[in-house]
């Protein structure tokens, strides 16, 4: 089993952002059942941050809530915070004075109901040097306000100069099926080097890997993957191709398609020179979250299979929009 700052974490985590950012968010009650679920699924990591939702209604008051309910759970639970982000103008805020801002309004929202295990830049600000930006977070490293620091949508580059200021615990990049940038650009393999687990977002294609979307009629209007270059009229039919094959993939081996997705980038850790690799899908219900537990066991020729089906398929479309992606290095 993987560890994360010296507790022993489950094969897999679960990411908070679609609890409270979502066009129409549910009740805390439907929130925490699905927390609780994830729990008792045995997925203990969880990634959460500022910018999920509005100031008012965040992820992080999503988690003073629970903890307040379910106090037992805290230190069952290794949490992974993403901040140093001006929410005003939502972009980047590596700087010094940003990242107390951020902390602190972490740390007062959360108001000591749970610690702060990780915190994590959620991007690089181009602005300031990741060297600037470290160093305003070991003091609060130093006062146990934070337990370490993790990187967020970085370069090989920047985590081989990251680790020269002080010592990183994490790297969350986006990693699944349609997203294999990681392997080939030298972020899989600088985190192996450096022994630095890869917290991999998205495992399952912002959904488009559960089989679950079949035309753009099923993402609601104001949902952001609107305005994800791959849900484009454009690119969406090419890529639904891929989602087919994978599907039928998966009907073969028994599982869903979903498990196939969140298994395969669980299964890539410590093989061919990759570190670590801990996947962290989303789920809003309490029947996805029981399903993206469920761990299948990928045999080596299952795996070259898989790597065939990628190989002969291209994905249509970036992974974020020049605005967004302009604040992701890798």
């Amino acid at each position: 089993m993987p560890q994360l700052m010296g507790k022993e974490i489950g094969p897999i985590g679960y990411g908070l952002m679609g609890l409270t950012w979502r066009p129409e968010p549910q009740s805390d009650e439907e929130s925490f059942e699905a927390m609780k679920a994830s729990l008792e699924a045995g997925c203990n990591f969880w990634n959460a941050g500022e910018l999920y939702g509005t100031t008012e209604r965040n992820s992080l008051h999503l988690l003073n809530k629970y903890f307040t309910k379910y106090p037992e759970d805290a230190d069952k639970v290794v949490l992974s915070i993403k901040g140093c982000l001006n929410l005003a103008k939502f972009c980047p805020d590596g700087s010094p004075e940003g990242v107390k801002k951020s902390v602190e309004t972490c740390l007062r929202v959360l108001d000591g109901k749970k610690k702060i295990d990780i915190f994590e830049p959620a991007r690089v600000d181009p602005k300031v040097p990741i060297e600037t930006t470290l160093k305003a977070l070991v003091p609060f490293v130093d006062s146990g306000d934070i337990g370490g620091i993790s990187l967020s949508e970085v370069s090989a580059a920047t985590i081989h100069r990251a680790v020269k200021v002080t010592k990183i615990v994490g790297c969350e990049v986006e990693l699944s099926l349609w997203s294999l940038d990681i392997l080939s650009n030298g972020v899989a393999a600088a985190c192996a080097e450096h022994n630095i687990p890869v917290v991999a977002y998205s495992p399952i294609g912002s959904g488009m890997l559960t089989g679950q979307i079949r035309s753009l009629d099923d993402v609601p209007e104001n949902d952001m993957r609107r305005g994800l270059p791959r849900f484009q009229p454009e690119n969406f039919g090419k890529n639904l191709e891929l989602v087919h094959k994978l599907e039928e993939f998966a009907r073969e081996r028994g599982c869903t398609a979903p498990q196939l997705a969140i298994s395969w980038a669980r299964q890539l850790s410590k093989r061919d020179g990759n570190p670590e690799i801990i996947p962290i899908p989303g789920a809003t219900k309490v029947d996805r979250v029981v399903e993206n537990a469920k761990m299948v066991d990928l045999t080596s020729s299952e795996l070259s299979a898989i790597n065939d089906i990628l190989k002969s398929f291209e994905v249509a479309g970036a992974r974020y929009s020049a605005h967004i992606a302009a604040w992701a290095e890798g």
